[in-house]
């Protein structure tokens, strides 16, 4: 009363019960993200989240980004007016 089992079968249940993962396509590094309180600064931060889902390839687009606009965000601070210096 034994009912045998072919490899095949054996490994086609083995392929099934196993979830498909793929090492080479894109995964979240799930890094945290503090808030600095700027929001300029915290929307380009949260930018960074859009390459966790793209090909290594795609990096560099949104790291452009993110770096120009922090780059911007800082040079508008050299801009803005400040207290008045002591003129000497």
């Amino acid at each position: 009363m034994s009912e045998s089992v072919s490899e095949a079968e054996i490994a086609g249940t083995a392929e099934r019960a196993e979830p498909e993962c793929d090492p080479a396509a894109p995964a979240p590094l799930n890094l945290p993200r503090t808030p600095t309180g700027d929001a300029e600064v915290d929307a380009r931060l949260a930018r960074l989240a859009d390459a966790d889902h793209l090909a290594t390839d795609g990096h560099v687009e949104v790291y452009e980004d993110v770096h120009g606009g922090l780059r911007d965000a800082l040079t508008a601070l050299d801009a803005r007016p400040g207290p008045p210096g002591h003129p000497f």
